[in-house]
């Protein structure tokens, strides 16, 4: 599933590239795609024609674009990927929708013919409508459950000392919640405890503040290293013109178990943690 710095990416994209774009109209091609109007394609086609999204923002996993319609506002788009979902903004010679795409946004931009096409291989991916005047979190109820921005003031060594005091959870599990901290998945979680020495078996509410200031400081690096490198591709995730992330390529340990550890050559350990997969180094995360 993408991640902060995959989001992050797409975002930064289309704040790029999908600006001054008009939808003139939308076709829904799996209503199972639009979550709210629940299954309705076609309120959801009404409720996007004849806007304008923009600007594009993140929190967390979500997509969040405001809408206009003739200079006033009209409400909010709101997309998350899940596994598979991708955005390709494409133009007048765009090949025809394959059997994967979800939704299409057809308009101009300066004039010139351009489409937007949500496509997604597992359809896990959903999108929202919110109107104006509507909480977003109202709607989209996932947001009101997200912890801070990693990358933003309010995640500190000290909200990570508060959150996890007395728990007995490993700390590798507790990085996985999003109401901890917003937008980390199994990728940046296995490279930050890496980085910052520490076992992702350890129980969350040992760690001592140094140890929390270390994972911080190693969560924020890694984030912002993988946004640079425009996010880790290990088999979907694209970004708006279809290009892979770089990130995968220099990755410490995520999906890297057997191999040597690139600092100290001990053969890396793959445990399962709560279901999901943890790639470490039983020698630098003593």
């Amino acid at each position: 599933m993408p991640e902060l710095p995959e989001v992050e990416t797409v975002r930064r994209g289309l704040a790029l590239q999908v600006d001054r774009f008009f939808v003139e109209r939308v076709e829904v091609l799996r209503s199972r795609a639009i979550v709210a109007p629940a299954g309705d394609g076609d309120g959801f086609a009404a409720a996007l024609s004849g806007c304008s999204p923009g600007p594009w923002r993140r929190r967390g996993k979500y997509l969040l674009a405001d809408l206009r319609r003739r200079d006033q506002p009209a409400g909010v788009l709101g997309c998350h990927l899940r596994m598979t979902g991708q955005f390709r903004w494409l133009g007048a010679d765009a090949p025809p929708p394959c059997n994967h795409t979800r939704v299409r946004f057809l308009g101009r931009q300066d004039g010139q013919p351009r489409e937007l096409r949500f496509v997604d291989l597992r359809s896990f991916g959903t999108l929202w409508f919110v109107p104006a005047g509507v909480a977003e979190e109202s709607v989209i109820t996932g947001l009101a459950r997200l912890g801070p921005e990693p990358l933003g003031a309010a995640f500190t060594a000290e909200h990570l000392r508060q959150r996890l005091r007395g728990s007995g959870r490993p700390i590798k599990s507790a990085l996985l919640d999003q109401g901890l901290v917003a937008g980390v998945g199994n990728i940046y979680a296995d490279e930050a405890l890496f980085l910052a020495g520490i076992r992702p078996q350890t129980p969350a509410g040992r760690l001592r503040p140094e140890a929390l200031e270390r994972l911080r400081a190693e969560l924020v690096a890694v984030l912002e290293a993988s946004i640079g490198a425009g996010g880790t591709t290990f088999s979907d995730f694209r970004d708006l013109t279809g290009t892979n992330g770089n990130y995968g390529g220099a990755a410490w340990v995520y999906r890297r178990s057997g191999s040597p550890c690139r600092r100290c050559g001990t053969l890396l350990r793959r445990d399962r943690l709560g279901g999901r997969s943890s790639h470490w180094c039983p020698t630098c995360q003593a």
